[in-house]
Formats: C-alpha cells, sequence, structure tokens
C-alpha cells in the first residue's frame, strides 16, 4: 500500500469548455462590428474638429489650403469683437430664460397631466406635437405669425387693444430675443414635459399613499417626495437645455438671419455669418473651437459634479444585478 508521500499527485481536471469560451475576449468580433461606427465617428466628428482646430491658427478665406499663419490672433480678436461678446450675452439669456421659465413651466404641465383628467391623453399629443416638428418648420410658422401685415400675432393684439405691437416683436431689439425665446419654448417645453411625466411615474404610489396617512399635503407630497425622487431627470433636463442653447442655429437663421442689426445672433449664427458670407473662415473656425470647447468643459464639470451621484448610482445598480 502506497504512503502519502509516494501517492502519485491526483490529474488537473480542465476547466469546463464554457468558462474557457468566457474566458476569452472576442475582440475580433468586437472590432468588427465597432469598426463601422469608429470609421464614421471619425470622419463625421473628429475629422471636422480637427481641420477646424488647424484652421483657427490661420486667416484664410477657405479657397486653396490655408497659408497665412496668424497663430492665435483670431481667437484674441475674439475677446475685443463686440458682435461674439454680445452672442456671450445672448446665449446667457437664453439659458436663464430656459431655466428660469422653460423648465418650471414644463414641470408644472408634467404634473398636471399626471393628474387623472379627462381627455389627458390628447392634452398628452397636443402638447408634445411641437417637438415633432422640425427646427426650420417652427421657424417658418412663427415667421408667418409674427408677419406684420398678415399676421396671428398682430391680429391678436389689435382685438385686445394694443395696437400693432405684435407687428414689432421680431423688429424690435429689445423684444426681438425674448420672441425667439417664446418660439424656443413653444418648439422644446413638451420634450421637457414628457420627461418629467414620465419621471414622475416613475415614481412608486405607495411613497405618497404613505405621505398622504401621515398628514401631508400636496404641497409637503411634492417638496419632500416628488421633486427629490424628479432629480435626476431634471438634472438631465437642465443639461439637455444649456447644450441645446448653447448650440442654438437652424431656428435663429431661418426665423430672424441674426436681425435686427445682428440684435439676435447666437455664436453658431456669428460663426455662419463669418465663414459663409464673409469668408473668415479661419475666424469662424476659432469661433467654432470656442462652441466646441463651452460644450466640452460644461459638460464634463456637469457630469463631474452634478450628475456624478446618478451616474454612480447606476453604475451600482447595473454591478449589482450582474
Amino acid at each position: 500500500m502506497l504512503t502519502d508521500e509516494r501517492r502519485p499527485a491526483p490529474a488537473a481536471v480542465p476547466p469546463p469548455a464554457e468558462k474557457v469560451r468566457r474566458r476569452r475576449r472576442p475582440w475580433p468580433t468586437v472590432a468588427l462590428f465597432l469598426s463601422p461606427a469608429l470609421f464614421l465617428f471619425a470622419l463625421l466628428v473628429l475629422t471636422p474638429i480637427v481641420v477646424a482646430a488647424y484652421a483657427s491658427f490661420f486667416d484664410w478665406n477657405g479657397f486653396g489650403a490655408p497659408g497665412n499663419f496668424v497663430g492665435l490672433e483670431n481667437f484674441r480678436r475674439l475677446l475685443t469683437d463686440e458682435i461674439f461678446v454680445g452672442d456671450l450675452r445672448r446665449t446667457l439669456l437664453l439659458v436663464a430664460l430656459s431655466l428660469g421659465i422653460q423648465i418650471p413651466i414644463s414641470l408644472a404641465l408634467a404634473m398636471l397631466l399626471n393628474q387623472p383628467l379627462r381627455g389627458r391623453r390628447v392634452y398628452r399629443m397636443l402638447f408634445f406635437a411641437p417637438y415633432v416638428l422640425s427646427e426650420v418648420v417652427t421657424a417658418v410658422l412663427f415667421t408667418m405669425i409674427f408677419s406684420p401685415n398678415q399676421g396671428l400675432a398682430n391680429h391678436i393684439t389689435q382685438l385686445i387693444g394694443l395696437g400693432d405691437l405684435g407687428a414689432t416683436w421680431l423688429a424690435d431689439t429689445d423684444t426681438v430675443m425674448y420672441s425667439l425665446f417664446f418660439v424656443i419654448s413653444w418648439k422644446y417645453f413638451g420634450f421637457h414635459t414628457i420627461l418629467y411625466l414620465a419621471g414622475r411615474q416613475s415614481i412608486p404610489p405607495e411613497l405618497h399613499d404613505a405621505a398622504a396617512m401621515d398628514g401631508a399635503g400636496p404641497w409637503q407630497a411634492f417638496r419632500h417626495i416628488t421633486l427629490p425622487l424628479l432629480g435626476p431627470t431634471i438634472r438631465i433636463s437642465v443639461f439637455l437645455s444649456v447644450l441645446g442653447t448653447i448650440q442654438l442655429f437652424d431656428m435663429v437663421w431661418v426665423l430672424t438671419g441674426g436681425g435686427p442689426i445682428r440684435s439676435s445672433e447666437t455664436l453658431a449664427v456669428t460663426m455662419f455669418q463669418e465663414g459663409f458670407k464673409r469668408f473668415h473662415v479661419g475666424y469662424a473656425s476659432a469661433i467654432s473651437m470656442v462652441i466646441f470647447l463651452i460644450s466640452v468643459t460644461f459638460g464634463l464639470l456637469y457630469q463631474r459634479f452634478v450628475l456624478r451621484r446618478d451616474l454612480e448610482g447606476a453604475v451600482t445598480t447595473m454591478g449589482d444585478q450582474r
């Protein structure tokens, strides 16, 4: 009989075939499926960014190869350009109006549409319908509404005794930005309303039932239950609203063209004017890089300091499910 010292070691049991297949990372398959998307991303996103960054260092009219290297002169010019500084002020104005008026109204409408109203499905469809329209169609529609001769806005102001006030909404430098904000809000408030409505309906009704049993009123339940649990949805809505305002172009271009006397120009409209109207492509490229840097910086900072808790919760949940 063999002792323990002389007993042969048991043969290693090979791992099951399923575990071996799990350990193997199918990099060729992943690369095969990702390559078309990566190619399009590099061609349509990365390449324009690199070309714009390169052109921003030249005094270039867009014809031929860039040759007159000016370094950071285009960016220094931005700091003293009254139009560009005005674009920044107008963008901040639209952001403030969106956060102070559009977002609260959308939230209030979402809370109203969550109530057991008769025909609320029809109301939801009507409120969301403007978002389905493209920006160009919306701008053309309100161009006719704000028309000084046969526009609906002018007829309404005449009926209520305000004369031809509606005729000056897009022609007055003091009111054009507020008229523009009205159009933007009409276009996008339905989108934010549906976001808030979806977030509200995801809140378990037991929480509000328990609050009602404890004597909490509607305002207390909204303040201490609904609003905190809608925090992730509100933060995403604010994020999309600010980024959309920074990059606003087509609606402004069709509705006002940046006028009157460039009082409604945004960053993107000024970029288009300089690049395709005045052929200052180098300067327009510098403006595009500023828009890109503002958007990226805001996105990273917002994600780092505002969305951090939401993202960490999502990652934790996914890890627990695995």
